[in-house]
């Protein structure tokens, strides 16, 4: 039986550049609609993770790997009341790509197939990057990572439809994300959106969602938490943060932070600052530094 408590570490290693990492155990948790800048390859060890994926729950167990693309929105909740456990990998799309270019024959944007794979050798592989990078070990965590995304890419990967802007609606719900990221911390109301691009919210509504898988609002909660990761990333404190992106205050950032990102602001910006300390020099009994 799984112990009850909850707890999660979502950091960087700096000589993994490009990936976040996150080791987890989650109980009650439930992850809101979202989407990452970066592909999700999630191994798990215990328990059962359901995840909203393209209109379906998804479930992944012991040795099995979610994997999600960029920008695809999806959820996360425990398949039974034990919860579950599980390491992360977070790559970015480049890097992604320039592993693919490398080892696949893959040609065009890579991407996953299916959203689940049973693979406990992937699986493991994914666990190995993290000791890997918790010890510090620069050359078996880069290694393990590349060894890891092409047997994924291999088994499971392909070539991503490239998004395309067509017809009226998606063109619409095209013009009212770019007003919304623009205003992001003042953004207008849907009636006034929806006047403004010459529709009706309701047609405005279904279109967004057609095109981008959640309503605006939805969008925009997600947006402001991905503007405030890019901020703290930076040395930005989560109060300053909050503000910035249009949260009313710190603790509606914490909210929406912790159930998308998976952990608080705080914590969040802690790791990174750790991460990229600059190494302390100790010194001898004869005061020599060392």
């Amino acid at each position: 039986m799984m112990a009850t408590a909850e707890r999660a570490r979502h950091w960087r290693y700096p000589e993994l550049p490009g990936v976040d990492l996150l080791r987890a155990r989650y109980v009650r948790k439930n992850f809101a609609q979202h989407t990452h800048e970066t592909f999700v390859i999630a191994a798990i060890t215990e328990g059962v993770e359901v995840f909203h994926h393209r209109g379906a729950d998804q479930r992944a167990g012991p040795g099995a790997l979610a994997l999600i693309n960029p920008d695809i929105p999806h959820t996360g909740r425990a398949g039974g009341p034990e919860g579950w456990q599980y390491s992360a990998l977070y790559p970015a799309a480049d890097l992604v790509a320039e592993i693919a270019a490398e080892s696949t024959a893959i040609r065009g944007t890579p991407g996953f197939a299916e959203p689940v794979l049973d693979d406990p050798y992937a699986s493991r592989l994914v666990h190995q990057v993290l000791r890997a990078a918790d010890e510090g070990n620069a050359l078996a965590a880069d290694t393990l990572l590349r060894v890891a995304v092409t047997r994924l890419l291999r088994r499971n990967g392909g070539v991503l439809p490239e998004r395309e802007i067509r017809g009226g609606g998606a063109r619409v719900a095209a013009r009212a994300r770019a007003v919304l990221q623009e205003r992001m911390a003042d953004p207008p109301s849907l009636a006034k959106l929806a006047a403004d691009l010459g529709t009706s919210p309701f047609v405005l509504l279904r279109a967004f969602r057609d095109t981008y898988g959640m309503p605006p609002h939805t969008w925009l909660t997600d947006a402001r938490v991905r503007a405030a990761r890019h901020l703290l990333d930076g040395g930005t404190t989560p109060a300053e943060a909050a503000v910035a992106v249009g949260f009313t205050d710190q603790p509606h950032l914490n909210r929406h932070f912790t159930r998308i990102v998976g952990v608080p602001p705080g914590a969040y910006r802690r790791e990174r600052a750790e991460a990229y300390e600059p190494a302390r020099t100790y010194k001898t009994g004869d005061g020599r530094p060392t």
